[in-house]
């Protein structure tokens, strides 16, 4: 028996090479959702779930992250919240212009970076000034909140008075005396000066007889204090020490006819 012709090829007119048969041709069809088992359309869904939760907190922080940054640098790096006013609380003594240029913080600069202890050390560097708090409220104004010192004494100078507070601090001069103050006579007033201190711990020894007796107080030296009262009258008071049981005794002598009491060495009184 001949063998058949041979499937698929086919011989040339010339006796050449066989030629091959038509190519087949793919495509690509999409299936129907009928087509994927509901199993396992149920498993992809939880795939995608699982996820998007396990995404969700990442992108979140992302978004927060990048909130944060905006609004930091919207108020640290900007001028959108930076000063725009100073406002002054409780100044008599100083101006509100003089409270501001201590402060010394120009428009513009952003509130958030503002030293504010800085600012109410430098505020409090005013003579008059006792304490002072420098605080925000937003959107761009700083609030300065004044103590002034309160005087307890005046202290002649040449033509004028100094002001002097319970530390001592010569912090105003005026040119008349402020009714209700005790005089004292200090060579240079100052919170570091020690006559100052002896003489303003006398002042705070005094009864109020002894007071409203005062004319003035005098220190020549730390144990050379006196106190000059009405009627031309003296007491001698030493140094600053004991002075509750000092003032005890002159005040009890007071009504004694005398121009001089001595109660340097309270427990050996003299007067004449």
């Amino acid at each position: 028996m001949s063998p058949g012709p041979a499937r698929g090829r086919t011989s040339g007119a010339d006796g050449g090479a066989p030629r091959r048969g038509p190519a087949r041709r793919w495509q690509l069809v999409r299936a129907g959702s009928d087509a994927v088992p509901p199993s396992t359309r149920r498993f992809m869904a939880r795939a995608r779930q699982r996820r998007m939760r396990a995404a969700l907190p990442w992108a979140v922080a992302a978004g927060v992250l990048a909130l944060l940054g905006l609004v930091a640098w919207t108020v640290l790096g900007t001028g959108l919240l930076g000063v725009r006013a100073v406002t002054v609380e409780g100044a008599t003594l100083v101006t509100d212009v003089q409270v501001r240029d201590a402060v010394g913080v120009a428009d513009g600069v952003p509130l958030a970076r503002v030293d504010l202890a800085a600012a109410a050390r430098r505020v409090g560097r005013l003579a008059p000034v006792e304490r002072a708090t420098v605080s925000r409220d937003w959107p761009g104004t700083l609030v300065v909140r004044v103590t002034e010192r309160t005087a307890v004494a005046v202290v002649p100078q040449a033509d004028a008075f100094a002001l002097v507070d319970r530390t001592g601090v010569a912090f105003q001069t005026v040119a008349r005396r402020p009714a209700g103050l005790p005089l004292v006579r200090v060579a240079r007033p100052a919170a570091a000066d020690p006559e100052t201190r002896a003489a303003l711990e006398v002042l705070g020894a005094l009864t109020p007889q002894l007071r409203a007796e005062l004319v003035e107080l005098r220190v020549e030296g730390l144990a050379r204090i006196s106190l000059r009262l009405r009627g031309d009258r003296t007491v001698v008071w030493g140094d600053a020490t004991r002075g509750t049981d000092k003032a005890r005794v002159a005040t009890a002598l007071l009504g004694e006819d005398s121009d001089r009491i001595d109660v340097s060495a309270p427990d050996v009184v003299t007067f004449r």
